[in-house]
């Protein structure tokens, strides 16, 4: 049986190992997933370890995708553009680094909640790892605007600097949480940390448009604060990052096993909270 593993630190509370179990089922293939705890100086000796005992691939979560990309021989477009990775692959020809978050989060809104980017004004909070990893396939998703907002505006200028080359005919733009404009989004996404300290970033409640879809990339037994500060001020529809975290697994199955899983059945006991309308 074919192994395969999550490692980050810590990864005790991670949905993972049920959703690949998930997968593996429905595709009837032969493999095994489980949590790696790696010490937070001992990543890449754990890897190498891993790889020792036979391992196939692993999916990598906080804080170590910086070091993921660092570690890989070879790395597909999408993780050279994030600048990070949340899958390797091991094979004979080295180890292979991929990013499957953005592409996840783009699946989750367009597919599972029905929300097309294209030609849509769009608004992504926070200039960090998960904000750099959404940047391109936002940008491929082909919406009318994309502006990058973060609480320091010259961070989120200088991570929107990477990937002006990308934007093509969308208007992207980049600054602070105090220069967003009064120009409402359709999208409102939030790739910044604060819901893990039960924050909301501090955003003017203007952003949301009638009809917006507030998103968190975050997600947890209750509405996070930002999602709730979203409903407040106006946003028609909100939903946490559950959904991107199954298509990003279902991306990484893809890229290890060559099958695409069915997301929906994985998905759809795994929504909590459900979407709010």
């Amino acid at each position: 049986m074919d192994r395969y593993a999550l490692i980050g630190h810590p990864v005790a509370h991670s949905k993972s190992p049920a959703i690949h179990a998930a997968f593996a089922a429905q595709t009837g293939q032969a493999m095994s997933y489980e949590r790696i705890l790696a010490p937070l100086d001992g990543f890449v000796d754990t890897v190498r370890a891993f790889i020792n005992e036979g391992g196939r691939g692993m999916n990598v979560t906080v804080p170590f995708k910086l070091e993921a990309f660092a570690l890989a021989d070879q790395l597909s477009p999408r993780a050279r553009a994030a600048g990070a990775v949340n899958t390797l692959s091991f094979g004979a020809d080295g180890i292979h680094g991929d990013n499957t978050d953005g592409v996840g989060l783009v699946r989750d809104l367009v597919a599972n909640l029905d929300c097309p980017l294209a030609g849509r004004r769009v608004l992504l909070l926070g200039a960090g790892g998960a904000a750099r990893g959404a940047l391109q396939p936002l940008l491929d998703a082909g919406p009318a605007r994309l502006h990058l907002a973060n609480r320091t505006a010259a961070k989120a200028r200088e991570l929107a600097a990477h990937f002006t080359q990308l934007a093509g005919s969308v208007a992207f733009s980049a600054g602070g949480f105090d220069d967003i404009g009064s120009d409402p989004f359709d999208v409102v996404i939030n790739a910044t940390s604060a819901s893990l300290s039960a924050a909301a970033p501090d955003i003017p409640a203007s952003v949301y448009a009638p009809g917006a879809l507030a998103y968190d990339m975050m997600y947890g037994i209750e509405p996070t604060a930002f999602l709730r500060a979203a409903l407040a001020a106006g946003a028609a529809r909100t939903a946490d990052g559950v959904g991107m975290l199954v298509e990003q697994a279902a991306e990484s199955f893809l890229i290890w096993r060559g099958v695409r899983p069915d997301t929906a059945p994985v998905l759809t006991p795994l929504r909590t909270p459900p979407v709010v309308e």
